[in-house]
């Protein structure tokens, strides 16, 4: 069983930053992609970045600029990410999932809140 939980929201103005984690625990881990996806008030939950088995990491074309997916570190039992979010917008306000996927199985945190006010 894979266990994954975010940390690092919270309120913030706008023009601020905020660095989220992500960790994907397990016996036998193998994780092989991560995701970051948000969802906002009233909208769809949506894509914000990924970083695929290969090492290649993509953010959404909205976010590029502001957001990206500095590292993602693995070990046995344990795979972390990060998201590093600056020029915050009131927009950004959602609640933030972490997504792992293993052998084809999708693993979801609880998500994590950020805040921003203008």
């Amino acid at each position: 069983q894979v266990q994954v939980v975010e940390s690092g929201g919270g309120a913030v103005q706008a023009g601020g930053s905020l660095r989220l984690s992500c960790v994907a625990t397990g016996s036998g881990l193998s994780i092989g992609s991560m995701a970051w996806y948000r969802q906002a008030p009233g909208k769809q939950r949506e894509l914000v970045a990924n970083i695929l088995p290969d090492g290649r990491a993509n953010v959404a074309d909205s976010m590029k600029g502001r957001f990206t997916v500095p590292r993602i570190s693995r070990a046995s039992a344990e795979t972390t990410m990060t998201l590093q979010m600056n020029s915050l917008k009131p927009e950004d306000t959602a609640v933030y999932y972490c997504n792992a996927r293993r052998f084809g199985k999708d693993y979801w945190g609880k998500g994590t809140l950020v805040t921003v006010s203008s």
